[in-house]
């Protein structure tokens, strides 16, 4: 898959964060559903170990706010979390927790090509193990090794830069963002030290710092832009050439971009 088959000319690709989040619960198989069938260019998740060491994706460290039970992720099993609702706190459906390879395969197997944007937790108690398991996961999927960042089906993102580089260190063909909260973080070196292919900051920050997508792109870096809801962020973004935008409103965003020069 080339980066031409998941965008439109010119304009930003929409991600959906963590699904369609603000009309389904986030990380659940419902938000990502209609997500590609709103036309979501790219899905975007989090993903922490289980106490076996399971991906899931579930944002927090706790599942305390996103479903029925209460405790630490990477203190309980894959059995034990399946035995919670991870979806009725949102929209009154029930769900199940969400696993890195039952996202995978929905992502993979839909009908057009999409982009898989993986986030890595940290600090997290496995340490190193979460981008270890990921990778296994990623090859068992045969989308770890892709022949090149253009044409690669999955993208690990974090605001880790040592998550970022031990990807990159064990699979330098798949692309890797690097998040941060302030342009300060993303200016200092970082992304060119760690190898990223693109940088990740806040929509606020763009505002505030809009130059950051130029430095990027002088040092052959995509931008990955988050998490953009509203409709001048998305004129801001499109206007300012952001390759990526995570958004809660994939399908109205998506809408929005109709009108954007």
């Amino acid at each position: 898959m080339s980066t031409s088959g998941v965008s439109r000319s010119g304009k930003p690709a929409v991600v959906a964060h963590r699904g369609a989040s603000a009309d389904h619960a986030e990380h659940t198989l419902a938000a990502y559903e209609a997500a590609l069938r709103e036309g979501a260019d790219g899905l975007e998740c989090d993903v922490r170990l289980t106490a076996d060491h399971q991906l899931v994706c579930v944002h927090d460290r706790t599942i305390d706010r996103t479903s029925n039970g209460t405790g630490v992720v990477s203190e309980l099993t894959l059995d034990q979390l399946r035995e919670y609702d991870f979806g009725s706190w949102h929209s009154g459906a029930s769900a199940t927790v969400l696993t890195l390879p039952e996202l995978l395969e929905l992502t993979l197997d839909w009908h057009r090509p999409v982009r898989l944007f993986i986030e890595t937790k940290h600090p997290v108690r496995f340490g190193s193990l979460v981008e270890q398991r990921l990778l296994e996961t990623l090859h068992e999927f045969k989308v770890g090794a892709p022949p090149s960042a253009d044409h690669s089906r999955a993208v690990v993102i974090s605001f880790s830069a040592s998550g970022v580089w031990r990807i990159r260190r064990s699979a330098p063909m798949l692309p890797t963002i690097l998040l941060g909260e302030t342009a300060r973080g993303l200016t200092t070196g970082a992304a060119t030290a760690v190898g990223a292919t693109g940088i990740g900051p806040s929509v606020a920050t763009l505002r505030t710092h809009p130059d950051l997508v130029d430095k990027a792109a002088a040092g052959g870096r995509v931008t990955y832009a988050w998490t953009v809801d509203e409709r001048d962020d998305v004129q801001l973004c499109a206007d300012l050439g952001v390759r990526w935008i995570a958004t809660n409103h994939p399908a109205r965003v998506r809408d929005w971009l109709v009108t954007v020069d």
